[in-house]
């Protein structure tokens, strides 16, 4: 069986959603799932640098006030999951583009799933800048990849392309809000959805 996330690792609803599918999937073991992760750039025009966590919340939710309000509804549905989701760490929106190469390049050597929750956990708990080279160097060695193999990878351009053609796949298959879960490659379900939703996603296709 196999489950294609389309998610961004700058998404607080990607993180929930797939903690859930997590879940999920944790209370089905007789059935064995392979996840495909497909990146989903919602900021494709940040600066290589990232912006102020600031000026980016103006520009998308008007001010910080508003932010406020949905960062509290999602830190409260992620308490629910484990995940102390702590926004007022984040002091810089970084662009993804390294973060979903090297889950790319890491589901070609193993396994890609620890990682990617690593770098969601990183950026939202502990508000570390996610495109920093070495902080992904760590996260991935933490995940049981090659430090050095890491940082040399992360050094080139490899999968820059791949995950630009990704993203434009996800937007021409009509998908434009993540995260978004197909299953078996057919059923598919946007949003956070919750463990039962996805488990009954998860028997239609099984049924099939």
């Amino acid at each position: 069986m196999t489950i294609e996330v389309v998610f961004d690792l700058v998404c607080p609803w990607c993180y929930l959603g797939i903690a859930r599918l997590m879940r999920m999937l944790q209370g089905r073991p007789e059935v064995p799932v392979e996840i495909y992760w497909r990146p989903f750039l919602l900021n494709p025009d940040i600066a290589p640098g990232g912006v102020p966590r600031q000026d980016y919340l103006v520009r998308k939710f008007g001010g910080e006030d508003r932010a406020r309000r949905l960062h509290g509804t999602i830190a409260e549905l992620g308490a629910a999951e484990g995940i102390e989701f702590r926004f007022d760490l984040i002091r810089r929106v970084p662009h993804t583009l390294d973060p979903h190469r090297l889950v790319r390049w890491a589901a070609t050597r193993g396994d890609a799933d620890s990682l990617v929750m690593a770098i969601f956990a990183a950026h939202f708990c502990e508000g570390r800048d996610i495109a920093n080279p070495e902080v992904l160097t760590t996260l991935a060695g933490a995940a049981g990849l090659d430090r050095a193999a890491t940082r040399g990878f992360l050094a080139t351009t490899q999968e820059v392309e791949a995950v630009h053609a990704e993203n434009l796949r996800a937007h021409r298959l009509g998908i434009n809000g993540v995260p978004c879960f197909v299953v078996a490659g057919g059923s598919a379900i946007a949003g956070a959805q919750e463990p039962e939703v996805l488990e009954r996603l998860l028997d239609v296709a099984l049924s099939g």
